[in-house]
């Protein structure tokens, strides 16, 4: 029997704790596209962000507009997400921000306090791109 290889697109997503401590450090996203960014400071953001806003990484204008759209599709896929977020967050002790609170948390995090944070692809030494421009 030949052998047969079978290509199809895989995104890979990873999240990484920058600095020195626990779960207070910022967190950098990256993409397997080249992007990154800066996207909460600490853990209980990054579930808040993760639970409100599941669509974050394609908000690139922040608005609650455009997450309203995008979250269509989501719920078409998933129709109980709402209901399963507001399980997570209650086992998790977590208050959870309105979309608008958390994209503008997003906006500020990204554009603003991450403008210092760059993701280096270590074996050629480029920097990946930034996934938000201001």
């Amino acid at each position: 029997m030949p052998n047969t290889t079978v290509n199809w697109p895989c995104r890979t997503r990873s999240y990484f704790f920058c600095g020195e401590g626990g779960e207070e450090r910022p967190i950098l996203y990256a993409d397997s596209e080249g992007s990154a960014a800066l996207i909460a400071i600490g853990l209980p953001e990054l579930v808040r962000l993760l639970l409100v806003v599941p669509w974050w990484r394609d908000c690139q204008a922040f608005t609650d507009e455009e997450s309203r759209e995008l979250a269509v599709e989501y719920l078409e896929d998933m129709p109980d997400l709402m209901a399963r977020r507001d399980r997570a967050a209650a086992a998790l002790g977590l208050g959870l921000p309105g979309q608008a609170e958390a994209l503008a948390r997003l906006r500020e995090v990204a554009t603003r306090l991450g403008e210092d944070f760059v993701l280096i692809f270590t074996p050629e030494g480029h920097s990946y791109e930034p996934l938000f421009t201001p």
